[in-house]
């Protein structure tokens, strides 16, 4: 498995709940695109509708040698199994959850996204991580120095 793109700022601002591995309905130069790291997750999210999910606002660069022209930014089919895409349509609704997607990756040649159910943290919950995040660095650190 090759990490192509991370999205570092879903983990800040939303509380993973459950996370699933979608393929992505593709089209010409786009996958040559992704291998070379030309694109950005961040700003994206999945849109289940019709009993099919979406990935919304992701943006794959032009492949500098391709003739054929695409919209960077458009819509792209996940790939999910039936029960997958239901499950997900049931906790949205169900729980209000926002559906990200959390990274982009190369598996066995086929582009794979990891999206997760997540739930919006608050202001106050984003800096109370914060908090826990400096101090695991700090007694981190401490346990560096004295070994």
């Amino acid at each position: 498995m090759k990490n192509i793109v991370i999205n570092k700022k879903v983990r800040h601002d939303y509380f993973i709940e459950e996370t699933y591995e979608a393929g992505l309905i593709l089209k010409g130069s786009e996958i040559k695109s992704i291998r070379e790291k030309k694109v950005n997750i961040e700003g994206a999210y999945v849109l289940v509708k019709n009993n099919e999910a979406f990935l919304i606002n992701m943006h794959i660069a032009k492949y500098k040698f391709s003739s054929v022209d695409f919209d960077e930014n458009r819509t792209r089919k996940l790939l999910l199994n039936k029960n997958q895409i239901l499950k997900l349509k049931e906790n949205k609704k169900k729980f209000n959850f926002t559906i990200v997607p959390l990274r982009l990756y190369i598996k066995d040649s086929l582009a794979k996204i990891e999206i997760a159910l997540a739930k919006g943290k608050k202001l106050y919950d984003k800096r109370k991580s914060i908090a826990e995040k400096d101090i695991k660095r700090k007694i981190e650190k401490r346990h560096k120095i004295r070994v």
